[in-house]
């Protein structure tokens, strides 16, 4: 049914609402692109970056998968937070009508909106991320209980996916490339407090160095910004226990030259 006016003429349609959206184009010597985006109920960053991929210019880059929240490849700086653009609406990040898009900082630009994430996951190995059973591990692989002391201290960071937010929101990471990072040094305190694990003397040595955790000032930007609310900044403190030398070491040392 077509609705008038008071003069008996067809109401005109409402407005459509448009959104500024800026892209960053190219690499990190690129520039920022202007597009026009309807605006639409519940529409979230990841639906704006689609609809200009897909209905104004194809060759825009971005990376994305799930699209619920699972995977954490579509994380963007959206109005200077690194955010998953898959469960964060316009609404709650538009500033005015203006949406600025970026890639995730602290990584090298491939091309637009994607980054590249290998310098990620060679700080991950170089935390030894990946679980070592050791030469000889038992057959009875029995779980950790999940009411035992060290589940409880690494159930903070267990649920990490890797998408990359806290690197991108990480200060230390801004100034100094070769620090390892939130999202590894959270990865090894959960297998530093995973009883089955049999590599903690290397792991320990590797995140106490210049570049581990000890390099953290406890800024608390990745527990802010991190999308599934975990604290890499207590995991690195646990880190920071765990390699912190003894008090005593000292006084033993003169006690046993004595």
């Amino acid at each position: 049914m077509t609705s008038t006016s008071q003069n008996g003429r067809p109401a005109a349609a409402p407005a459509e609402e448009t959104l500024r959206v800026r892209v960053w184009r190219g690499q990190a010597d690129g520039a920022f692109e202007d597009f026009a985006v309807p605006r639409r109920a519940s529409q979230t960053v990841l639906d704006v970056v689609t609809e200009i991929q897909r209905a104004q210019d194809p060759t825009l880059s971005y990376r994305f998968a799930c699209r619920v929240g699972m995977c954490g490849s579509c994380a963007m700086v959206v109005n200077g937070r690194p955010r998953w653009t898959c469960r964060t609406r316009v609404s709650e990040a538009v500033d005015g009508d203006i949406l600025v898009l970026e890639p995730l900082r602290n990584l090298p630009i491939v091309k637009d909106l994607t980054v590249d994430m290998v310098p990620f996951f060679e700080k991950w190995r170089d935390a030894h991320g990946a679980f070592e059973p050791g030469e000889a591990p038992p057959s009875d692989f029995a779980p950790v209980r999940p009411d035992s002391p060290k589940r409880k201290a690494a159930d903070a960071g267990v649920e990490c996916i890797n998408c990359g937010v806290c690197y991108s929101a990480c200060d230390v990471v801004a100034w100094n490339k070769d620090y390892l990072g939130p999202a590894a040094l959270n990865r090894a305190w959960t297998l530093v407090n995973d009883e089955r694990d049999r590599g903690n003397a290397a792991r320990l040595a590797a995140v106490s160095g210049d570049v581990g955790c000890h390099s953290c000032h406890s800024h608390m930007s990745c527990t802010e910004f991190c999308p599934k609310d975990l604290a890499p900044t207590y995991a690195i403190a646990g880190l920071k226990r765990a390699t912190a030398p003894s008090p005593l070491g000292p006084l033993l040392a003169l006690l046993v030259k004595s």
